[in-house]
């Protein structure tokens, strides 16, 4: 189960480095955000929305040696910015592992 995170300019990401928030980018023509997806690859990872909420899933199983399964799971919900076209939000993994998520506004 997820929450939905009110504040719209910070955002709480758990593989943010010294346990930081999240600054999202916004004025009145578009909204970006870029997040810390090191340990995912893309076919690991989904962005989609439900109304006004933005919901990242990264899941990430890898069977070791014997009898080992390491196993991460993220799932967020965040309210988007006032205004966002939702039909215009695209996200991208990085070569350096970071997940660029931006659309446009109304």
């Amino acid at each position: 189960m997820s929450i939905a995170v009110e504040n719209n300019k910070l955002w709480d990401w758990p593989l943010q480095a010294n346990d930081e928030f999240v600054n999202v980018v916004e004025d009145s023509a578009h909204f970006e955000v870029d997040l810390d997806a090191k340990s995912f690859l893309p076919q690991e990872i989904k962005v989609r929305t439900m109304g006004d909420l933005l919901q990242i899933q990264m899941e990430h199983n890898d069977l070791g040696s014997g009898n080992t399964n390491i196993s991460r799971c993220i799932l967020r919900c965040y309210k988007l910015p006032v205004g966002v076209d939702v039909q215009s939000l695209k996200s991208n993994l990085t070569n350096k592992g970071i997940l660029h998520i931006s659309g446009k506004k109304f």
